[in-house]
């Protein structure tokens, strides 16, 4: 069973080294997201998007601020905060189940909780393929692999850094609708990474669009359509121009 979890980022701020020189990357981000709530972050390519998941997955130390988890504060890696990555990351010599059952098999929890593998498998849609090797999949279902290893471990947070970013497009809007109908059941607390405007738009219940390094908050803009979502809709296109505005890009649309 999940617990939600809220996450809160208190004056964060993170640099970088490089070749010898101080690379500011976060400035004073402060944020709070509710228990079971789902946030998008847009932003340039490199303004520290992805650095920003993996401080709140534990992953480094922010080099100032604090960022909270529950009523914890966020110091190491804990399995109740995962990372999904662009790339599946499969081990090529395992199995789909066995690549599934590695957070578990880790923890010395796979023997008394199996069943919670073929729980996942089956919520994916990959149940029939557990023997399958990750170059037997395609690319959706491989990402399909990556959730499921993500989402046997029940965590409260979900970080998924453009997961999906490698699909076709065909096979991404209906990933997009699988991972839709993952966090509904589940309501798992997510925070999505992506460049993909309508993406955000339809999955998230707020979007945070990022200035350029280093990264502040530019705005929040909530997202209040129903599920389904359909990108067509009048509302949708005027959140999609609001986005749009906020990046500078409305005058290329």
């Amino acid at each position: 069973m999940v617990t939600m979890a809220p996450v809160r980022l208190a004056s964060v701020s993170h640099h970088f080294m490089l070749h010898g020189q101080l690379l500011p990357v976060l400035d004073t981000i402060d944020l709070a997201v509710g228990p079971g709530e789902f946030v998008a972050l847009l932003g340039p390519s490199g303004c520290g998007k992805s650095t920003l998941l993996r401080l709140i997955a534990g992953l480094e130390r922010p080099h100032a601020g604090r960022i909270f988890s529950g009523a914890h504060e966020v110091t190491a890696p804990d399995p109740s905060r995962i990372l999904v990555f662009q790339d599946p990351t499969l081990y090529p010599w395992r199995t789909v189940r066995q690549n599934v059952a590695l957070g578990l098999e880790a923890r010395g929890l796979l023997r008394l909780q199996a069943e919670r593998v073929d729980d996942v498998l089956r919520r994916v849609g990959l149940d029939g393929f557990d023997h399958a090797y990750p170059h037997q999949l395609s690319g959706g279902m491989a990402q399909r692999a990556a959730l499921a290893r993500a989402l046997v471990n029940e965590p409260s947070v979900m970080l998924m850094d453009e997961p999906l970013a490698n699909l076709d497009s065909l096979t991404r809007i209906d990933m997009q609708a699988e991972l839709n109908v993952l966090w509904q059941r589940d309501k798992f607390t997510a925070f999505l990474v992506t460049h993909d405007i309508d993406e955000a738009l339809y999955l998230a219940g707020r979007v945070l669009v990022l200035s350029q390094r280093p990264a502040r908050i530019l705005a929040e803009i909530a997202v209040d359509l129903p599920y389904p979502r359909h990108r067509s809709s009048p509302g949708f296109s005027t959140l999609r121009q609001r986005v749009l505005e906020q990046l500078g890009l409305q005058v290329h649309w």
